[in-house]
């Protein structure tokens, strides 16, 4: 007996399916699917919580300095004439960053491992290329679904059977983080 459900898949197959649907069911929090697909995916989803809930505070606060491009008000860079050359005229700030301590750098990396890459489309679908940013889920992952598992101990999943589907008659659930 196999410790996991093959899915009628092959292994990359598999593997490809388990990895969308986890990432989808921790950026939206819920999603529909068979029930033999959730029950796979809460042991990978809740796997990805509990790494979140350990490392979630385990990071210190660094300054640092970097050296950025002054730019003009349309978004042009600064440039000025030194020595008959055009050069970018750049400025110094000072950001506070989050600088992962080793262990948390471990579980960041295990859960990249998992997600596929998020894209938030903009709501009113006008400017798809130019409002459309990339999701952080590892950064989502330690700053808003730990904070708010912190206290249990497990069981961050809930599948809740819906009953056949009208094509197969698969039997299908909605898997949803409690």
């Amino acid at each position: 007996m196999a410790g996991y459900r093959k899915l009628g898949r092959t292994s990359s197959q598999r593997k490809a399916l388990l990895r969308n649907q986890v990432t989808n069911l921790l950026y939206r929090g819920r999603i529909t699917t068979t029930v033999t697909k959730a029950k796979e995916i809460r042991k990978i989803a809740e796997h990805l919580i509990t790494l979140a809930v350990r490392e979630k505070d385990n990071f210190e606060t660094v300054t640092v300095t970097q050296k950025v491009p002054k730019k003009t008000a349309d978004g042009r860079r600064v440039k000025e004439t030194v020595d008959g050359k055009k050069v970018t005229v750049y400025e110094e700030i000072t950001k506070t960053i989050k600088k992962d301590k080793p262990s948390r750098l471990h579980a960041r990396r295990q859960m990249l491992k998992v997600f596929y890459p998020v894209t938030e489309a903009p709501a009113d679908g006008v400017k798809m290329r130019t409002q459309s940013k990339k999701v952080d889920m590892a950064a989502k992952m330690f700053d808003e679904i730990a904070p708010k598992y912190e206290n249990r101990k497990g069981g961050y999943t809930r599948i809740i059977k819906v009953g056949p589907r009208k094509g197969d008659g698969a039997e299908v659930a909605i898997i949803e983080l409690v």
